[in-house]
């Protein structure tokens, strides 16, 4: 039952719970973009969905625009955003349309598609989602082949509640603890490249 009705249902009562709670929070976060950054205030990119289908991703802006790496171009308020996972809270709209999960693989660029394993594609099968296994793990500290495992895992085992609730609980407590917002030496993530490292921001 879970499966088929209760997840979509979790989903919609807990993002427009969470808008509406997390509402104030949201509009001081913009507004600090919008001053520090200038407009837009929302980051927006293609990502891979279920089944590889893409979907534009919403994110606050946490770096400056134009040409520099990651780490030249991520502002101070844009780690502080990033380490409270406060930039991810537009994904709550996402979530609302369909598009996204509570619980769920994070969404990654379609380029990295091909790139996957038969194991590692397993992820496309389940909507993407805020909060899963590899964010429970440790989020971006953790490396690529670890968290796309973890993903494959998730994806592969029968939906279920307790487990949901459990992800969602021990991801709030990673993001408290300031946990795992960047990979280790990189200023996000380093770009996914079948094994191969790189340098980039899949979020």
């Amino acid at each position: 039952m879970y499966e088929r009705w209760g997840k979509r249902a979790l989903d919609v009562a807990g993002a427009a719970l969470l808008l509406a709670l997390l509402a104030p929070l949201l509009a001081l976060a913009a507004l600090a973009v919008r001053l520090a950054l200038g407009p837009p205030v929302l980051f927006r990119q293609v990502r891979a969905g279920r089944g590889g289908a893409p979907f534009t991703l919403l994110k606050l802006r946490s770096m400056r625009a134009g040409p520099g790496t990651d780490a030249e171009r991520l502002t101070p308020l844009g780690r502080f955003l990033r380490a409270a996972a406060l930039d991810e809270i537009p994904q709550l709209v996402n979530v609302l349309r369909g598009e996204m999960s509570l619980v769920g693989p994070r969404p990654l660029p379609p380029d990295y598609t091909p790139l996957y394993t038969p194991r590692q594609a397993l992820r496309l099968a389940v909507r993407p989602g805020l909060a899963g296994l590899a964010q429970a793990a440790g989020r971006n500290a953790v490396p690529w082949e670890e968290r796309l495992e973890l993903d494959a895992r998730y994806a592969s085992a029968p939906p279920r509640l307790a487990r949901d609730l459990r992800l969602l609980l021990a991801c709030l407590g990673v993001v408290l603890r300031g946990r795992g917002a960047s990979a280790p030496g990189h200023a996000t993530m380093p770009r996914f490249a079948g094994g191969a490292p790189g340098a980039g921001e899949p979020g």
